[in-house]
């Protein structure tokens, strides 16, 4: 491998307050000088759900671009890479600490609005791309991919969203369910191999004070057996919830996620309704710094 000038990398938890829960995350602030095909084996070596690199921008009114990888695949769009980069590159000074900029992904600019929460920075993201959605399979075949019962399927039917990348959004009828899930992947390539949306987003009315969702994420095909904060499905259920109010304005719900994977995170969303559509949604939370370190991959 060539190496690059500077291999300096962070790693934060996102979309929660405290360490050691939320979704890690590993940034290369400078990741000039590194071809494609290391940025993927790096991110493969990281082994995360997924690594941004940051690069100076190409589009006029960018602040920075930033290249995202899963350990197989790299992704047009993320949602808590976005939120983490953003968190990142204010409590680094590459972008005030309070305030808007723009992220350039490889799905288009991705405007971010960042604020101090304490010692933490809140960062959210936002789309104000239309939100797609499609019809998914039955809830039948949802529910034995999932390893569940037609009993534990709620009313809504499943649905592919995308904001940006496309997830088959489950709902649950129960959150108790989302702890029986086991995924029978030789089903879900079946079924879903060639779908526009084969990433699964499930989720279930929650319990807990304060939150309205519980919900788990399930990637085979990305290298990700599970995700424990998925911030493109978050913003992709924006959309889909959004389009389901029946008032134009501003429709907010609070997501927990992780809970099963002892990695709680919470993920606030909003929808914006404007002439009986969703004009736009955000996603948004906290992040912890929680590591700082160098790679050396000089041959």
């Amino acid at each position: 491998m060539s190496g690059a000038p500077d291999l300096r990398y962070h790693v934060l938890d996102v979309f929660t307050d405290r360490p050691l829960a939320g979704n890690p995350l590993a940034v290369f602030p400078d990741g000039r000088g590194l071809s494609d095909a290391e940025m993927q084996a790096i991110a493969r070596e990281l082994n995360l759900s997924e690594t941004v690199f940051v690069l100076p921008p190409t589009l006029p009114g960018a602040a920075r671009k930033v290249r995202i990888f899963t350990p197989a695949f790299e992704m047009p769009f993320a949602g808590h890479p976005t939120v983490g980069t953003g968190a990142l590159l204010a409590a680094l000074g590459a972008v005030p600490r309070e305030g808007s900029f723009v992220l350039e992904e490889n799905v288009g600019p991705v405007p971010v609005t960042v604020r101090p929460e304490g010692a933490l920075i809140h960062a959210r993201l936002t789309v104000e791309r239309p939100v797609e959605l499609r019809e998914g399979p039955s809830q039948d075949v949802a529910a034995r991919i999932l390893g569940l019962e037609p009993a534990d399927m709620g009313s809504r039917p499943p649905s592919g969203a995308s904001a940006g990348f496309p997830f088959l959004v489950v709902t649950l009828r129960e959150a108790a369910a989302l702890g029986r899930i086991r995924l029978d992947t030789a089903l879900w390539e079946e079924a879903l191999g060639g779908a526009w949306a084969r990433d699964l987003f499930v989720i279930a009315p929650a319990e807990e004070a304060g939150v309205d969702l519980r919900a788990r994420m399930f990637a085979p095909e990305l290298g990700v057996a599970e995700d424990p904060a998925t911030g493109s499905a978050c913003a992709a259920l924006a959309g889909l919830l959004g389009e389901e109010q029946g008032a134009d304005g501003s429709h907010r719900w609070v997501v927990l996620q992780g809970v099963e994977m002892g990695r709680p995170s919470r993920l606030e969303i909003e929808a914006e309704r404007a002439g009986g559509r969703v004009a736009r949604v955000h996603v948004g939370g906290t992040s912890v710094l929680v590591g700082t370190g160098t790679l050396n991959i000089s041959s």
